[in-house]
């Protein structure tokens, strides 16, 4: 299991179209996938808990993922949630 605490960048935060894409790259990983803000935990491959999260630009997020490319999911995802806009 790996995990990385992130700052969202992302002007929109996880909403709408920036959900979207972040949870398509999450599903190209076999890992399971979590996002974890506080002591909330949501599967990162499903639209409905993401969005139902509220990650907002300079949320705290921390990224988790357990299985056999666990490393290069956490190390993709989180450049996502760096980035201005993807």
């Amino acid at each position: 299991m790996i995990m990385q605490k992130v700052v969202v960048k992302c002007e929109s935060g996880l909403y709408n179209r920036q959900a979207t894409y972040f949870i398509q790259k999450a599903n190209e990983f076999k890992s399971s996938i979590w996002i974890e803000v506080e002591d909330h935990k949501i599967n990162a491959k499903s639209l409905l808990g993401v969005l139902s999260m509220g990650i907002t630009k300079g949320t705290d997020v921390t990224l988790i993922a357990e299985g056999p490319d666990e490393e290069a999911a956490v190390s993709v995802l989180s450049e996502m949630l760096l980035k201005d806009i993807f």
